[in-house]
């Protein structure tokens, strides 16, 4: 593991910001995340070797998208092409981070930093150097939809940072995507900073090719009065881990999830949420769906904690998995941690196949079992995707999803 290696050494980048020798520190101690945790139990270890062995690569990258051209109502950038910042500042709210604003907020993000349970965003910010940092601050209401890409090349270990604030009334779209490239590893951290009576509805699509894999780690800190929804996919990784942690810093505030992992051949796909409520009035609906064919394996963990003074708050927890072989595994646990003697919360977990009656149906009405099971997928996959922020003539999913092979 060249990656780890050079963490034990000290030698993982030349020239280090002060960030980066911080985060190292913390990771020399304890370079690999413990395998006997509850948040790492479950990965494959011989799978996340193969993530960490890849050589750093801080070379500008060509983005080659699978994905359509970018429209004139949307604005697409990608990171690592921070010139294109420029061009946005002068028709829109958006401004770019200074270096003295970006170093606040990340030593005030690493002070709070568990060695384990943080390692997936301390190994990132100890490698992503200064032009693979994105930060913006946004303001307003009249923005149109925003793309951000984060991608990877064949044979490397890439790794890119976005950091996002939100100032006061701000609503936005914003879709965040992910895309692997062949035999790769791809290092993806996110931060969002929502003040008082912002909103954000964000998507995360993350799609890799054969061989690649993704460590995705997603941050949220929530002020009162605002609103967080998220609708995320990730799908045709060989190893990809997905954490997200949110914050509501003082209650009194809305989060939405819907998320899905599909899982084929031997890939494995993780979840892993953790929602802290830090004040009363708190609201949470989440749901995540697990789809795993072949001999793959998907996992959700979903960890809802509730102080006690987070009195009145209201969140459900929820985890709809679908087995499509009888080889493929998949690992559910969400739960609750409640202290809070005036709430209403609750959390659940069912694991099924596909419905036999209602393929037998569709069969006697002459529909072929492969275009009957297209017809229950599509209807398991369409919660999900109806709910990423994305424009259906220009990035249809589901079609995507259904005609995978």
């Amino acid at each position: 593991m060249e990656i780890i290696e050079k963490i034990t050494t000290n030698k993982l980048v030349e020239n280090q910001t002060e960030i980066q020798k911080i985060c190292l520190h913390k990771l020399q101690s304890s370079p690999l995340p413990n395998p006997k945790s509850e948040l790492w139990r479950l990965s494959n270890k011989s799978k996340f070797s193969n993530l960490l062995d890849y050589s750093i690569n801080e070379k500008d990258l060509k983005l080659d998208t699978p994905y359509p051209k970018n429209s004139q109502s949307t604005i697409r950038l990608i990171i690592g092409e921070n010139y294109q910042i420029k061009l946005i500042e002068e028709n829109y709210s958006i401004q770019q981070l200074s270096e003295d604003e970006l170093d606040k907020f990340m030593k005030e993000q690493i002070s709070f930093f568990d060695q384990n349970e943080n390692w997936s965003d301390l190994l990132n910010l100890s490698i992503s150097c200064k032009k693979n940092i994105l930060g913006l601050k946004i303001n307003g209401s009249k923005i149109p939809p925003i793309e951000i890409f984060s991608h990877s090349s064949t044979n490397s270990f890439n790794a890119k940072t976005l950091v996002i604030f939100l100032e006061k009334n701000c609503n936005i779209e914003l879709l965040q995507v992910n895309l692997g490239k062949e035999n790769s590893s791809l290092s993806q951290s996110t931060f969002f900073f929502l003040e008082e009576n912002s909103s954000l509805k964000h998507g995360v699509v993350s799609y890799g090719e054969s061989g690649s894999n993704l460590l995705n780690s997603l941050n949220i800190i929530q002020q009162k009065n605002s609103e967080y929804k998220l609708g995320s996919l990730h799908f045709k990784f060989n190893y990809a881990r997905f954490e997200i942690n949110i914050k509501q810093s003082e209650g009194s505030a809305k989060t939405k999830i819907k998320g899905m992992q599909i899982t084929k051949k031997d890939e494995q796909i993780a979840t892993y949420t953790k929602i802290d409520f830090n004040g009363p009035n708190g609201f949470l609906d989440q749901i995540n769906k697990s789809l795993a064919d072949d001999k793959s394996h998907a996992i959700f963990e979903g960890s809802i904690i509730v102080p006690k003074i987070a009195q009145k708050t209201d969140a459900s927890q929820l985890s709809r998995n679908l087995l499509l072989s009888s080889l493929a595994q998949i690992d559910t646990k969400p739960q609750l941690e409640i202290i809070a003697d005036d709430v209403k919360c609750k959390h659940g977990a069912t694991i099924s196949q596909l419905n036999e009656e209602e393929l037998f149906y569709m069969r006697t009405r002459g529909i072929t079992l492969a275009e009957a099971s297209k017809l229950q997928l599509s209807s398991y996959f369409q919660e999900i995707i109806s709910f990423i922020p994305v424009s259906k003539d220009r990035w249809d999913l589901l079609d995507k999803l259904l005609n995978e092979n």
